[in-house]
């Protein structure tokens, strides 16, 4: 990670449930918060080593309710479904901002992997860990 410097404006566009944030070399996302919370760099989605975050669906409608300053380095985004433990530092914005569409069509992709909707709260085991075996 390159330790970006602070953004110069993170601004949350509620009705079009987006998060806005730009910095000073012109580098400017809009990042939908369904995005942000399927990628939440939370322990809670990202595990300790899994190659990619824990699969969740039904988030299409999810929203921001509040973005906490986290020293200089990071804002925390507290969602409306409760999640709020992801932190997202300047580096993380920025490399959601310029993986968006990479990250998104294999989000997209792994969601009909296991038949599972953007649309719908089942989450469906087989999304957990995909080389899980049980004890013999």
């Amino acid at each position: 990670m390159v330790n970006s410097a602070a953004p110069t404006t993170i601004r949350l566009h509620r009705k079009a449930r987006m998060l806005e944030v730009a910095w000073a070399d012109g580098t400017r996302f809009e990042l939908p918060c369904e995005y942000l919370r399927v990628f939440s760099p939370s322990a809670e989605l990202r595990g300790h080593g899994l190659p990619e975050p824990m699969l969740i669906g039904g988030k299409r409608d999810v929203n921001v309710v509040r973005i906490d300053p986290v020293g200089r380095y990071a804002v925390k985004l507290v969602f409306d479904d409760g999640h709020d433990t992801g932190i997202y530092s300047w580096d993380v914005l920025r490399e959601l901002g310029a993986g968006q569409a990479r990250l998104w069509a294999r989000y997209l992709e792994r969601l009909a992997e296991h038949g599972m909707s953007r649309d719908s709260e089942v989450v469906k085991l087989s999304a957990l860990v995909k080389t899980w075996t049980p004890p013999a």
